[in-house]
């Protein structure tokens, strides 16, 4: 009864509840106060997801979906629930599961890179304000025109530093660049990595694909992200998963209306999503969520509270599974009435009061129909879950990893030359122009070496010029040419007197 006929058993209110396949990629919606039921909620609509063959992702926020990769053990609670909800083919069994960790402890690494999660979910994550967030597109912009890739933070870092020499330069082409947005950008980063969240930056970039595996025996494989260290950082939390709701949407062909979702993705915590978020961010949430259902992908938030996910999202939710609320504020009992106006009404429930009288494990159920209309609203005892309920242990969490399918596709970080590789490159070749230079204009202006004295004697030639040497012998033989004629015959004179 887990899942039969293309339905994933719920539980039973004066009948059984099922969600029909078919129309589970029209999300939902799963919300109560701390304690009444939510995850094991989240746990048996991901077993009955995994068992008629549809991958499933979902957050592992406290520590104890991990449990879905274990037989449950037998407890008398559990087995009295089956029975009285007439749940005869109930079984402890485990489920195929892979397990991922942003920061590569706990699972396998989930990595992408700074260019493929964009300006606008970045700003989001950094917290910056408008005109941060500007030149913050700015960088994109001109590592896009430069051909300089941004895949980790030393990359955006790099950037980063090249705008803020270039200001002058690239806000007469780009715009405005302030220099104290650059350095707010700087220090938001370097909070960034302080938190560890350099590990989610690089290569190998996650391939979505990968999360819509099946098993051998063609149950889908239940991804489940450990995200209990993760929630110290939030705003990492809720910007990866919007981030990867869009990679999913970017990335997955058009199917329409299959028989059954080609992912399930469980978006835990919800409201960490959609608290102070800007006007853009909402927009892209809205958006994101209206369009993947043609990409065969059912997304189902979790929630303490319905009123944390806004009427533009809350609209498109068609199955919803309403826990206890409490109503001692102005604020819950607000949300109680909101809750209660969500439902298809039912003339035998009373709505509003039964959401403050549900016990643990008792939900009201409203799913959509075949006509694809909300089946009126029942009150229903939740089925107990065939895994485990609570954590699993450290040495059966490193088994199942060691065990996985795609072990060693991750695992090794790449770094090939990217911005902060080319940005460097560039940087030494123009420190290095200015030497070169000086070391011309030097070389115009150089006196010449004194040559050996060997070399420097002048050859003789006729029309060479004289040594002191060669002009006195040559002034010594035109004297000696007039007085010899002289005395020859002075002396000839004398002998013949």
């Amino acid at each position: 009864m887990t899942s039969e006929g293309g339905r994933v058993f719920i539980g039973k209110s004066d009948k059984p509840e099922h969600l029909l396949l078919k129309l589970a990629n029209r999300h939902g919606l799963i919300t109560g106060a701390t304690g009444t039921g939510k995850t094991v909620t989240l746990q048996i609509l991901s077993e009955g997801f995994s068992a008629r063959g549809v991958p499933v992702f979902c957050a592992d926020v406290k520590g104890d979906v991990a449990g879905l990769s274990m037989p449950g053990e037998s407890k008398p609670f559990l087995e009295e629930r089956a029975q009285t909800i007439d749940f005869d083919d109930y079984t402890y069994e485990a489920f195929p599961t892979v397990f991922w960790d942003l920061l590569g402890e706990q699972g396998h690494p989930i990595r992408t890179t700074v260019q493929e999660m964009g300006p606008l979910l970045l700003s989001r994550l950094l917290d910056l304000n408008e005109t941060q967030e500007g030149v913050l597109n700015i960088a994109f912009r001109l590592a896009r025109d430069e051909n300089t890739p941004l895949l980790d933070l030393k990359d955006l870092r790099a950037m980063m530093v090249s705008v803020s020499e270039r200001a002058s330069e690239l806000s007469a082409e780009y715009g405005n660049v302030s220099t104290a947005s650059v350095g707010a950008i700087q220090r938001r980063l370097l909070v960034l990595e302080e938190q560890s969240a350099e590990h989610f930056f690089g290569e190998p970039a996650l391939d979505v694909r990968d999360f819509m595996r099946t098993a051998d025996d063609g149950r889908g494989i239940i991804n489940v992200l450990a995200a209990d260290k993760l929630m110290a950082n939030p705003s990492l939390y809720a910007t990866f998963l919007l981030w990867l709701l869009a990679e999913l949407f970017e990335e997955l062909p058009e199917v329409g209306d299959p028989d059954k979702p080609k992912l399930v993705f469980f978006f835990d915590e919800a409201h960490l999503l959609f608290d102070d978020a800007p006007d853009a961010l909402l927009e892209k949430v809205e958006q994101v969520v209206r369009l993947v259902r043609s990409k065969g992908v059912g997304v189902y938030f979790v929630t303490q509270n319905p009123l944390d996910v806004p009427d533009t999202v809350s609209s498109q939710l068609g199955n919803r599974i309403q826990h206890a609320l409490r109503a001692y504020t102005p604020r819950e009992q607000r949300a109680v009435k909101a809750a209660a106006t969500t439902f298809r009404q039912n003339p035998d429930i009373d709505t509003e009061r039964a959401i403050m009288d549900l016990g643990v494990g008792e939900a009201l159920v409203s799913t959509l129909d075949e006509e694809g209309r909300p089946s009126m609203v029942e009150r229903t005892l939740i089925r107990p879950p065939s895994s485990r309920l609570g954590p699993i242990t450290e040495s059966e969490r490193e088994m199942l990893i060691s065990e996985s399918p795609l072990m060693g596709r991750y695992e090794q970080a790449l770094d090939r030359e990217s911005a902060y590789e080319i940005l460097k490159e560039r940087t030494a070749r123009k420190a290095e122009a200015p030497a070169e230079a000086n070391e011309e204009r030097a070389g115009e202006f150089r006196i010449p070496e004194r040559p050996d004295r060997e070399e420097s004697k002048p050859e003789r030639s006729g029309s060479g010029r004289q040594s002191p040497v060669e002009a006195f012998m040559k002034s010594f033989l035109r004297s000696l040419g007039t007085v010899l004629p002289k005395l020859l015959e002075r002396l000839l004179r004398r002998r013949m007197r």
